[in-house]
């Protein structure tokens, strides 16, 4: 025979444990608070310290500075005239029909592999939707104008044209390399 005269204790000596508890909380309850009292009318009766007076502004007195006439926000001054360009200076060809690839980044997209068709080398880049898209000497990607000037086996060589802050354009290599890895989509 199994006795259960102990788990019939149990929920007793819970409810006795936390009879206990209570009293104990409550004990800590009560209306003594004389010693609060006495300190807040000390601190009441303290004299205040006196408070600084805000100190006294000053004028803002304008200074000229003499034979400066030109505003220093214009932008004239840094951009050149749109006269006739100089020998020797680089502009985007406008009447040229921008390709697919140049609608993305230069970060965003990465050469995935090459393959020859022939004799020419192309290289496979991959846009940022996975669909991949072939390149060769001469075709254009990215944001800057980026001709593709050689495609070797691990990366693709791009002339850039990039604006120099003064109006006009400047000539900037730069590169995609092979990615090591090749993430696989399902």
């Amino acid at each position: 025979m199994i006795s259960y005269s102990g788990a019939a204790r149990l929920p007793v000596l819970i409810k006795f444990l936390a009879g206990v508890g209570l009293l104990l909380s409550l004990s800590g309850c009560n209306d003594d608070t004389s010693d609060l009292s006495s300190y807040m009318a000390e601190v009441k009766a303290r004299v205040p310290a006196p408070i600084e007076p805000i100190p006294e502004m000053k004028p803002y007195v304008r200074f000229i500075y003499p034979g400066h006439d030109l505003s220093p926000f214009d932008s004239k001054i840094l951009a050149p005239d749109k006269g006739p360009q100089p020998e020797g200076v680089v502009m985007p060809d406008a009447n040229r029909v921008p390709e697919f690839l140049e609608g993305f980044p230069l970060d965003s997209l990465r050469m995935v592999g090459t393959v020859y068709q022939g004799k020419d080398l192309w290289a496979l880049i991959r846009i940022p939707d996975g669909a991949v898209h072939r390149v060769r000497a001469g075709n254009y990607l990215g944001k800057n104008h980026g001709k593709v000037t050689k495609v070797e086996e691990m990366r693709v060589a791009l002339q850039e044209l990039v604006e120099n802050g003064f109006g006009g354009y400047k000539e900037q290599e730069n590169a995609i390399a092979l990615t090591d890895v090749v993430e696989n989509k399902p």
